[in-house]
């Protein structure tokens, strides 16, 4: 018996599908299967019973089960005491954020923290997109996630904020504000890069409301946003981010339907320590509730406030 065996029980029982629960887990489901058959030949026992399109646990499984989470919320006591002391006799609490969240992290969530808890010593781990955070929280470098929801099912998740995406056009631009989201068919657009985490949410956005803008051409040595000021295209961002970026000037415009994504802190499904707690207090304290938010899980969902 091992701690992965441990942890592929206790996501099957969650799941009640092997294949849901191989997923959440990123591993293939055949390797899970024959891990939990292991498991039962070592026991002795079934735990798990076919029913239907899914499993039932059985009664000797949710005892297991029932231990199995025990011990694993012992090992994370465990490591979160291990993880205390830096030889100061500090605590270091480890968060996940990709590049996009990390300013809204490091300018207003931190030092709110760092006031209340000066003791703790924060430690950013920075991930390319949501599936990095993800992927540091399932493998235990980090305590806590900053991203953009959904995230998957293994994972909790405490909205915190709605950002709003808008245009960004000329400022000679005539526009209406609201903005129909389909006057953007035919328009000339500054995109992220092919692939980049915010070009495929946009692109996602495209397909839902059946628009095609065109995609200007960045000449090279300019960004985006000068590609704005010099009139030759618009450009959807962040409207958060649009005093930091240099807008001064620029016609902004609100889309209709509006647009955007929820921020939430996340975590796996296991006893947080005190400075992983405390930090979430603090989130959900200047979050200003998001409409239906607060400590939920949210599986659907890509892009669009009105969803």
């Amino acid at each position: 018996m091992n701690l992965q065996q441990l942890r592929y029980v206790v996501a099957t029982a969650e799941h009640r599908t092997m294949t849901d629960a191989a997923r959440s887990l990123y591993v293939a489901q055949p390797a899970l299967s024959r891990a939990i058959r292991d498991l039962e030949r070592e026991l002795g026992i079934t735990l798990f019973a076919r029913s239907g399109r899914g499993i039932a646990v059985t009664p000797q499984g949710r005892a297991v089960v029932k231990l199995a989470k025990e011990a694993l919320d012992a090992i994370d006591r465990i490591e979160a005491l291990a993880a205390r002391s830096d030889g100061a006799g500090g605590t270091e609490l480890r968060i996940a954020a990709t590049p996009l969240l990390e300013p809204g992290l490091t300018g207003r969530l931190l030092p709110a923290y760092a006031a209340e808890h000066p003791g703790v010593r924060v430690r950013i781990v920075r991930c390319g997109d949501r599936d990095g955070v993800v992927s540091a929280l399932r493998g235990r470098r980090a305590e806590l996630g900053l991203t953009e929801l959904p995230v998957p099912a293994d994972l909790v998740s405490h909205p915190f904020e709605r950002q709003e995406i808008v245009l960004v056009a000329p400022r000679d631009a005539d526009l209406p504000d609201p903005l129909p989201v389909s006057r953007l068919h035919g328009m000339p657009l500054a995109l992220p890069a092919p692939g980049s985490p915010h070009r495929r949410d946009l692109e996602h956005l495209f397909a839902r409301y059946g628009v095609r803008p065109v995609e200007a051409a960045e000449p090279p040595g300019h960004d985006r946003l000068s590609v704005v000021r010099e009139g030759r295209a618009s450009l959807l961002w962040y409207r958060r981010l649009l005093d930091r970026s240099g807008c001064a000037g620029l016609v902004v415009r609100s889309l209709d339907p509006p647009v955007g994504k929820v921020v939430a802190v996340v975590h796996t499904r296991r006893r947080l320590p005190d400075a992983a707690r405390d930090f979430l207090a603090i989130a959900e304290a200047g979050s200003g509730r998001v409409p239906g938010g607060g400590p939920r899980e949210i599986r659907a969902g890509r892009l669009g406030f009105d969803a």
